[in-house]
């Protein structure tokens, strides 16, 4: 599945600008997208917009798909271990780094969340909500849920390419459509606006560029990047 030399010692197949590209290309169009809406269209406007898209279907799958960021990275991370272990440094790197940028800002700024908002500058106008979702009222400027997608299946996507795995132009543009989807979810449930969204995809995007630049070159052609724990039992 990867691309190796005989010594065991892990190259990328492609340039590093090409394997950042084919999941950053579409997710700047898609901020481009965000930020002319949020220019354009004002933010009680634009989130009722967004979010008054229920369906049954919905209702049932996005409540359970946004909450896969509370163990599916850390369910990555693990299993990355058994692949290599240079790319496990490198996520739990890129949480890290996410983490520390994100969670000051949230309690920096104290922005309301829709439901707050709503209830203060829109009383009028009712929510479209799920049923089961628990709403947060506050913390919501930029969506930690939405940097956590992001920074997760961009890292997919640059092991994909970097490594060269069979059909990695699809695996990334899969991994780019699932983060998509989790920054949706959000906004669809009414816990963040889309300026949230907007927020913590670039979050995402900045600090996993600057891992992928500043450390992969470093490490990748060391003995650590390739080791896992699967060679224990040899």
């Amino acid at each position: 599945m990867a691309n190796s030399t005989s010594s065991g010692k892990a190259r990328p197949t492609t340039s590093w600008v090409a394997n950042v590209s084919l999941f950053l290309v579409p997710t700047l169009l898609l901020l481009l997208a965000l930020g002319v809406a949020l220019v354009c269209v004002p933010k009680g406007a634009l989130h009722l917009y967004l979010c008054d898209h229920h369906t049954p279907f919905l209702d049932a799958v996005l409540p359970n798909y946004s909450n896969l960021v509370n163990w599916l990275p850390y369910t990555v991370l693990a299993l990355l271990l058994l692949y290599r272990a240079g790319w496990s440094v490198f996520l739990a790197g890129d949480i890290l780094l996410t983490t520390i940028v994100v969670q000051p800002i949230k309690h920096l700024v104290r922005a309301p969340r829709p439901l707050t908002w709503f209830a203060e500058n829109m009383p009028d106008v009712a929510l479209p909500l799920t049923d089961g979702v628990r709403m947060h009222y506050w913390l919501s400027f930029p969506s930690g849920h939405t940097t956590t997608f992001f920074m997760l299946f961009f890292t997919l996507s640059l092991i994909a390419m970097t490594d060269n795995w069979r059909g990695k132009y699809l695996w990334s543009l899969l991994f780019f459509l699932l983060a998509a989807v989790g920054a949706y979810s959000r906004i669809y449930l009414s816990q963040h606006f889309a300026l949230d969204v907007f927020a913590g995809m670039w979050v995402a995007v900045l600090c996993t560029l600057l891992m992928y630049f500043v450390y992969v070159p470093k490490t990748i052609n060391s003995r650590f990047w390739t080791w896992n724990l699967r060679k224990l039992k040899k």
